[in-house]
């Protein structure tokens, strides 16, 4: 099941983005505060994918020095941003569903993905034993990493509800 629901997160996201859409109903000011929020989780979310290695190793530099999801993280903030910025609810409701779900499942699957393609130093890492490394932030490795994909998602989003308030 939990394989089922880290595959379905998109799909799944899309779905929940329309509901969410559709229910939204922001304010100027709501809009303005979630907007913010939302920038920051994407902030999160760029500074780890300008940091990660994917699929080569258990990388330990910028926030996964702080955290082992830097990207959920970031995700999660988004949601919560997108939710305050609907100023409804409903969606607010829909989100933590939606992330508390589905962002739990990927995680677990990553994480016995990298145990199994890592050997002991992801566990190593999940528990605290590796030493971070130092690594300078690349906007390139986070262009290679596809989170422009995120960006264009974030500001279609903000966009939409923007038309909403008119």
């Amino acid at each position: 099941m939990l394989k089922f629901l880290a595959r379905r997160r998109v799909p799944l996201g899309f779905i929940a983005g329309i509901a969410a859409l559709w229910l939204a109903d922001p304010t100027p000011r709501m809009l303005t505060i979630g907007a913010i929020v939302a920038a920051i989780g994407e902030g999160v979310r760029i500074w780890a994918a300008g940091h990660l290695e994917k699929g080569r190793e258990v990388t330990m530099s910028g926030p996964y020095r702080l955290t082992r999801h830097p990207l959920y993280l970031g995700s999660t903030i988004i949601g919560i941003g997108l939710a305050i910025a609907s100023a409804s609810v409903v969606v607010a409701l829909l989100v933590v569903i939606y992330l508390g779900v589905t962002l739990s499942a990927a995680i677990a699957t990553e994480e016995a993905h990298l145990t199994a393609k890592f050997g002991e130093a992801y566990p190593e890492y999940r528990e605290g034993r590796l030493p971070g490394v130092s690594r300078r932030f690349s906007a390139a490795r986070a262009m290679r990493n596809r989170e422009y994909r995120a960006v264009a998602g974030l500001l279609a989003v903000l966009a939409l509800l923007s038309f909403k308030v008119l």
